[in-house]
């Protein structure tokens, strides 16, 4: 958070902002379902894939952004399973924009110390693409700050089947299938993402009210923040705002809040039990 709170200058709108996040109540992981491209495109009458490119912009700042912060993971939402969908002329498109990012982000990447990993059916990609993504994957892997999980030829259900097959093919390697017992623990170590806590918060673009397939297992407890922003023009500003929101949440995870069950409330609570069992 400090070097978020240097980089900005008096004056700076973004400031303020800044200044009233509480650094000690961070989300460790950011998960973004980057949407509204196309959308932002058609608004200024221009092609789907001019959107996809005003889209690159947002994906640094909020990369930096994350990485000034210090927090743990960011995981961005680039490509479902469900996107070869799309015209072959957009998804080509969306090829060139990723190989373009990673050539000139590689040297940003180091300099901050981010660790980029792909989570997906990244061997379903083209091989160019692949190439490219396995490379910068490999020159950042020593790096220990911010973890950037792309999510490529990514859908929550399949990673679910995905870490079954991986669990069951395992056992049986190891000679122990009869007696598998597959606990929580066990499960999310078959995942994309095993070894990094699940999202705190998962901000979704656009205003759309939808998971979209995304993390299914892994934002169980997380909170949720909808803007109609849509992605091309989600800044750092907009980051702010949506962890600011996060802060003023109470994380309950089935529980009570901590205010909630006061002296009061207890005692109150007591009557009502002695009042109940005193009837039976």
């Amino acid at each position: 958070m400090k070097d978020l709170l240097e980089s900005l200058q008096p004056g700076d709108p973004d400031l303020n902002l800044a200044q009233a996040i509480d650094p000690q109540r961070l989300p460790a992981h950011i998960a973004i379902i980057m949407d509204g491209n196309g959308r932002w495109a058609n608004r200024r009458n221009l092609p789907r894939v001019a959107g996809h490119s005003a889209g690159v912009g947002p994906v640094r700042s909020t990369v930096e952004t994350c990485a000034r912060m210090g927090l743990k993971v960011l995981t961005l939402y680039a490509f479902s399973v469900e996107n070869w969908k799309r015209p072959r002329s957009e998804v080509e498109t969306l090829w060139r924009l990723l190989r373009f990012y990673l050539k000139k982000e590689l040297p940003e990447l180091q300099k901050n110390g981010i660790r980029l990993k792909a989570i997906g059916r990244v061997e379903a990609l083209p091989p160019q693409v692949r190439a490219e993504l396995e490379s910068v994957i490999e020159s950042t892997a020593k790096n220990r700050g911010l973890l950037v999980n792309l999510a490529i030829n990514y859908g929550g259900r399949s990673e679910i089947v995905d870490a079954v097959n991986h669990i069951i093919e395992t056992a049986r390697r190891e000679g122990r299938l009869d007696s598998l017992c597959v606990d929580e623990a066990a499960f999310a170590a078959g995942l994309y993402t095993a070894g990094a806590p699940d999202p705190d918060l998962l901000i979704r673009t656009s205003g759309e009210m939808r998971i979209s397939n995304f993390l299914l297992w892994q934002i169980a407890y997380s909170e949720l923040y909808v803007t109609e922003t849509l992605w091309p023009d989600f800044n750092r500003r907009e980051l702010l705002k949506a962890i600011l929101d996060y802060q003023k949440r109470d994380r309950r995870y089935g529980g009570l809040s901590n205010g909630a069950y006061n002296g009061a409330r207890k005692h109150r609570e007591a009557q009502l039990v002695e009042a109940v069992v005193t009837s039976q």
